[in-house]
């Protein structure tokens, strides 16, 4: 199973948001380069990386942030956040992502993404099934939508999209457990790569994903709050 470190952008610094609420933003690094770097010193293949300040300005803004990390690492690199265009989606795969996550997009415009998976392939998208109360949550997490999770995932899993992450924002952040009873469901109804998120808050919490049948699972406050150490991590991978 995939173990991949979460790094969320806003206003150039590293920080870590709860249930999506800016409010709450909270600085671990004023660098994301040194801690992208840390990661990978640490053994990591994989990056998730969140452009907050895409997500609220709906178009890309930290592409440069980006660019830095991919040029300077050889982290494999899933950005989100603020793609709302082919401009956008260009541009994060001309500043080094190797795949882009849909998620407002994806319920906002869906012939535009299955143009995206027709014209880019099905393997350099992810779609973005962030939901609450098994409700597809858009825009930041600032709007509600009535689409049923599993239907939204199973809609795109018919266009060929694989590759699927997965946020109950009532989880995310909180460090209480990810939504187990939800990811059965989904990989009990579905035939896509479930990569978790949200809640992670141990070691345990990780082994019971891969037992589950996840397909990876995207960690972020438990290491920022040192809850779980980069050296254990690893050593899991």
């Amino acid at each position: 199973m995939k173990i991949i470190p979460a790094l969320d952008i806003l206003n150039g610094k590293c920080v870590r948001l709860t249930k999506g609420d800016y409010s709450t933003e909270k600085i671990y690094r004023d660098n994301p380069l040194d801690m992208a770097m840390e990661l990978e010193d640490n053994g990591f293949h994989y990056l998730h990386m969140v452009d907050l300040d895409g997500a609220r300005s709906k178009h890309i803004v930290n592409e440069k942030v980006l660019y830095e990390i991919a040029s300077k690492t050889s982290l494999i690199i899933d950005f989100g956040g603020g793609i709302k265009t082919t401009t956008d989606l260009l541009k994060a795969f001309d500043n080094g992502a190797r795949q882009v996550t849909v998620g407002s997009i994806a319920v906002d415009e869906p012939e535009l993404v299955l143009q995206w998976i027709q014209q880019y392939g099905a393997d350099k998208l992810i779609l973005g099934a962030d939901c609450k109360d098994r409700l597809v949550a858009t825009h930041g997490w600032l709007r509600q939508s009535s689409l049923d999770v599993i239907d939204f995932i199973k809609q795109y899993s018919a266009y060929g999209l694989t590759d699927v992450i997965c946020t109950d924002t009532e989880k995310d952040g909180m460090l209480k457990g990810p939504s187990i009873a939800l990811y059965k469901d989904i990989l009990a109804e579905t035939n896509v790569r479930l990569i978790a998120s949200g809640g992670i808050s141990s070691l345990e919490d990780i082994r019971a994903l891969k037992e589950m049948g996840c397909y990876g699972t995207i960690v972020g406050k438990a290491i920022y709050e040192n809850k779980i150490s980069l050296k254990e991590l690893a050593e899991l991978c």
